[in-house]
């Protein structure tokens, strides 16, 4: 006769800490939900988040802003996370849910290293981060959508790589860089003017901030850097030697470099 508890040891085995939560306890999941009927009021939106490559690794910049309607709803917002040693998420959309999502991804990814002893490879990563994106689906389609990007040091090949997806869950692997967000189409214009193949890790921040300080420019909804409150955008870079958040010292002195150029050129046209 099998063991009725064998199914539930089973759960309790997974290397997914989403699965078992699917099997324990549903409810404490950030997507999968249904909500009732009637209007959704106005919530925080995050904006602009950039991402790109370079020798060696791959960068994630968000603005620190987020917005609920023609109200900014916050001015300090962190919109790029460690996701672990090896990779970093940075989210758009509903603020509060994306939040979540990216907590819960961080556990994921922790429970499968201590589960298997070893580290989910960076396509695994992506894979999952996809599947929890599908299941906000319902929720998105009621306005609550979440567009993360994703990236991470490929330890196998040795490049940094990057990961955008749509609403869906749907996973598309960028080669250079890319943007989501309200400001993302002014940032892109940017990243296309500014990237190149050969750029040092200080020169892809610097192209990673001054894509920001152009969306910012044109969108209302992304915020710039601000040296009269102190706040810089968040900058992680990720290469053999893990994630690392750049200061906001070093973001400081991009900035004011950034803001001196233009206003010379202003000067001079």
């Amino acid at each position: 006769m099998q063991d009725p508890s064998a199914g539930h040891l089973a759960t309790q085995a997974t290397s997914s800490f989403i699965e078992h939560l699917q099997h324990s306890r549903p409810e404490l999941l950030p997507f999968n939900q249904a909500l009732p009927a009637g209007q959704i009021p106005p919530v925080p939106h995050a904006t602009t988040i950039v991402a790109l490559s370079y020798p060696g690794g791959v960068l994630m910049a968000g603005d620190r802003r987020a917005t609920m309607g023609n109200v900014i709803a916050s001015r300090h917002i962190e919109k790029v996370f460690p996701a672990d040693e090896y990779s970093v998420l940075g989210i758009a959309g509903t603020a509060g849910l994306a939040i979540d999502i990216t907590r819960l991804f961080q556990v994921e990814l922790e429970h499968y290293e201590k589960i298997e002893g070893t580290l989910l490879s960076l396509d695994g990563k992506a894979n999952r981060l996809g599947a929890m994106i599908r299941g906000n689906l319902p929720m998105a389609m009621q306005g609550l959508a979440v567009i993360p990007l994703f990236a991470g040091f490929d330890q196998a090949a040795g490049v940094g790589r990057l990961f955008s997806y749509d609403v869906t869950g749907g996973r598309y692997e960028e080669l250079e860089h890319h943007s989501v967000g309200s400001g993302s189409v002014f940032a892109r214009g940017a990243l296309k003017k500014l990237w190149r193949p050969n750029l040092t890790e200080d020169e892809a921040v610097a192209v990673a901030v001054e894509a920001l300080y152009d969306a910012a420019d044109d969108d209302s909804a992304t915020g710039g850097p601000d040296p009269v409150r102190q706040l810089w955008p968040v900058v992680y870079t990720v290469n053999r030697a893990g994630a690392r958040r750049v200061s906001e010292r070093e973001l400081a002195a991009i900035a004011g470099s950034i803001v001196e150029s233009r206003a010379v050129a202003g000067r001079e046209a």
